[in-house]
């Protein structure tokens, strides 16, 4: 665990800002390879991922917010500390599927299609992000006696975001790291689609199950509804919203775009 890529005098570059930034390059290197699906250029693609990336940086901080609403209110110092979090991820999915669908009404594109191209490139950007997580040591798992498990051992990283130390856990952020990496080559090996809508399906239905079973192995505190945690109650809902938009859209013929780079 490297909390701290490098450090110059008394500025450090974290790791996890580092491998954030590069999961954003990545996916936007992936959306503009993938842009003629969704009847755009390249630099139409890349625009749409720079908004798109805002609104889920948004969304992710926002329900953080929400699901950790006590921490982050009892102070000012706590309540800027949000700054330095990237959120929940399911808060960012929302926020970047709000945006999307604000853009396509703008842009006059089809919502199905976009989410197409877009579906892979946030999986391969999720898989990138989770090595930061694991280098920071956030999301961490709950104790672990397997072979695979990993120990944290580094003060910085306790003192940032609370990780045990010297205590051997389940690398959830692993686990997660390579069920997006599969995620991600099934979502392009599958295509091409029987219907516009399909391969954002697949990733709803793939990162819903994903999640759901990652999380009984998860160790932090991030929020409960009842006896679920705030994400797998929401991969609950995504799996049940990707059954929903399969049942609506199978039937649907792939819809052809206006213009392709």
């Amino acid at each position: 665990m490297h909390p701290e890529l490098f450090r110059l005098g008394s500025f450090a570059v974290p790791s996890y800002g580092v491998l954030i930034a590069f999961a954003f390059l990545a996916a936007v290197a992936l959306l503009r390879k993938r842009a003629p699906m969704a009847g755009l250029t390249k630099d139409e693609a890349t625009d749409i991922g720079v908004w798109i990336l805002l609104g889920g940086l948004g969304g992710a901080k926002l329900l953080l917010l929400v699901v950790d609403w006590p921490q982050y209110t009892s102070s000012w110092k706590a309540f800027l500390s949000i700054l330095r979090s990237a959120g929940v991820f399911y808060g960012g999915l929302i926020g970047s599927i709000a945006v999307a669908i604000l853009l396509v009404k703008k842009k006059r594109l089809d919502f199905w299609s976009l989410a197409d191209a877009g579906a892979p490139c946030v999986a391969l950007g999720q898989a990138i992000g989770r090595l930061g997580c694991f280098a920071a040591g956030c999301c961490w798992g709950s104790a672990c006696h397997q072979p695979w498990a990993v120990t944290f051992t580094n003060p910085k990283a306790y003192e940032n975001v609370g990780v045990p130390i010297g205590i051997p856990l389940h690398p959830t952020q692993l686990y997660e790291v390579l069920g997006t990496t599969i995620l991600t080559i099934l979502l392009v090996k599958l295509e091409p689609r029987a219907y516009s809508g399909q391969t954002f399906v697949r990733y709803l239905l793939g990162y819903a199950a994903l999640r759901g079973t990652i999380e009984i192995f998860r160790g932090d505190p991030r929020g409960a509804v009842g006896p679920l945690s705030t994400s797998q109650l929401i991969a609950i809902l995504g799996f049940v919203a990707g059954l929903v938009i399969l049942a609506l859209r199978r039937r649907q013929p792939v819809l052809e775009p206006a213009h392709q780079a």
